[in-house]
């Protein structure tokens, strides 16, 4: 890995989603979002894989189902418009190899409609649990609207208290930037 992958949170997510994913494998998006994420994410799982995504906006899923259509990449992408708090009621017994989230507020979107703790951690529970053996979480946590700071302190309080036995966290915090950089965990199932 060289210097460039260290320009920012997202950067570094996209290095360690490219380095994670493997043809095949099952992959979700905890935050559609703009769609990039989940349009990365079809092309690293190839048409065996598979990938889904959360969405509580139906201007992001709709925006990100575009942006598959146009790189017929839909196929491989099942979109859902619930919250990530609910992502046990959709996939069960499949092993998922990566999971991201991106918390915050939809940037073209209304910033009033923002992640919050509680949905973010019970997604998180949810998404540890589908996790394979040496699966990925990633979130990016940003903290510069307001709720954002709250939601950092109660998802790290959470992440500290994972078991090391089971999981390897890691905070990727860049400390010389300016405007609130977002914050990377990456949490690792051992």
């Amino acid at each position: 890995m060289g210097y460039r992958y260290f320009i920012n949170a997202v950067e570094l997510a996209k290095k360690i989603m490219k380095d994670t994913i493997l043809p095949g494998d099952i992959t979700i998006d905890c935050t559609v979002g703009k769609g990039n994420d989940t349009l990365l994410l079809a092309k690293l799982v190839g048409p065996l894989g598979k990938v889904y995504g959360f969405d509580i906006q139906s201007n992001a899923l709709d925006y990100t189902q575009e942006k598959l259509k146009e790189e017929n990449l839909i196929d491989r992408v099942k979109l859902i418009y619930d919250g990530h708090e609910n992502v046990l009621n959709y996939i069960e017994d499949e092993k998922v190899k990566l999971v991201i989230f991106n918390l915050g507020y939809l940037p073209t979107g209304d910033h009033n409609v923002v992640t919050k703790p509680e949905t973010t951690i019970k997604g998180i529970k949810g998404s540890l649990k589908l996790l394979c053996k040496n699966g990925i979480l990633l979130i990016a946590s940003y903290i510069g609207h307001n709720g954002g700071l709250e939601e950092k302190e109660r998802v790290e309080e959470f992440l500290n208290n994972l078991d090391q036995k089971t999981y390897s966290v890691l905070k990727f915090q860049f400390v010389n930037q300016i405007n609130n950089p977002p914050i990377l965990y990456g949490v690792e199932k051992l």
